[in-house]
């Protein structure tokens, strides 16, 4: 299943970037819904594409229209993880690079920005629009977002836009987000939570993996991962209803200062 949903992501994040290289996709055709939902997706029923209603018009007026084009998440991280100058952020999924330019330009040229994304067609098209900004404190990895190739304690941040929800294996994915995180590094994370009564039948009725839906975490879940993972503080404060019993929420918890660690057993 694993490699099954992978490659349905991977299959269809490199449709959208191709689409925005080739110029001719309309919005509306490409961005018919966030994470590859179908229309009424995380995003709202807007014509407008997600990064149009996420995004004010100074942050996309400021960064290469590709980048703009081929965003597909749920929130804006970015306004959420509350950057500064210096710091060392991680974006996990970083698609066509909207969040990483945004975060390299918060923190500066003292800090940097990191992309990890798993789609060579995503990954190109980042490439290109780091490029066309004329960012130098960004790069961008190929990688999977439950095995990030970044050390332990290097990352002062990490965001992420609708797509912890793609993994198949999110316990994962949280312990290698505390793994590369400094002691009282944090998360600014937007994401898609399901109500805890939902259960995992009813979420897939909702809609598919890919589009976000079948594979996200409850509330309890996701904040019960976290917590067993190591991090602290953990909130997760739903923004807009995005299908009945699903959310766009934004997910926030810190990596204690101490090196020690809380360890939770693991659910049966």
């Amino acid at each position: 299943m694993v490699t099954d949903v992978r490659e349905e992501v991977r299959s269809k994040y490199a449709e959208a970037a191709r689409s925005v290289v080739a110029g001719g996709q309309e919005e509306t055709d490409l961005q018919a819904g966030c994470c590859g939902a179908p229309s009424g997706s995380c995003c709202g029923d807007s014509a407008d594409g997600p990064a149009q209603q996420l995004y004010d018009v100074t942050e996309r007026e400021s960064l290469p229209n590709e980048a703009v084009l081929a965003s597909l998440g749920c929130g804006n991280p970015t306004a959420v993880a509350d950057l500064h100058e210096g710091e060392t952020v991680l974006d996990l999924g970083s698609g066509g690079g909207i969040d990483v330019l945004l975060s390299a330009k918060r923190v500066g040229a003292s800090g940097k920005a990191y992309g990890l994304d798993m789609t060579d067609e995503m990954l190109s098209l980042a490439l290109e629009n780091k490029q066309k900004a004329g960012v130098e404190n960004v790069e961008f990895l190929k990688g999977y977002i439950e095995a990030v190739p970044l050390p332990a304690g290097t990352v002062d941040v990490i965001i992420s836009n609708c797509v912890i929800n793609l993994s198949t294996d999110k316990q994962a994915v949280f312990e290698e987000m505390h793994r590369v995180l400094r002691p009282g590094g944090r998360l600014g994370i937007t994401d898609i939570v399901a109500s805890s009564d939902l259960s995992q039948e009813e979420r897939a009725e909702r809609g598919s993996y890919v589009g976000c839906i079948a594979g996200a975490m409850t509330f309890d879940e996701y904040e019960r991962g976290l917590e067993r993972a190591g991090f602290t503080a953990v909130e997760i404060t739903p923004t807009h209803s995005v299908a009945e019993g699903m959310f766009s929420a934004v997910v926030k918890a810190a990596r204690a200062h101490s090196g020690t660690r809380t360890m939770h057993p693991p659910e049966h």
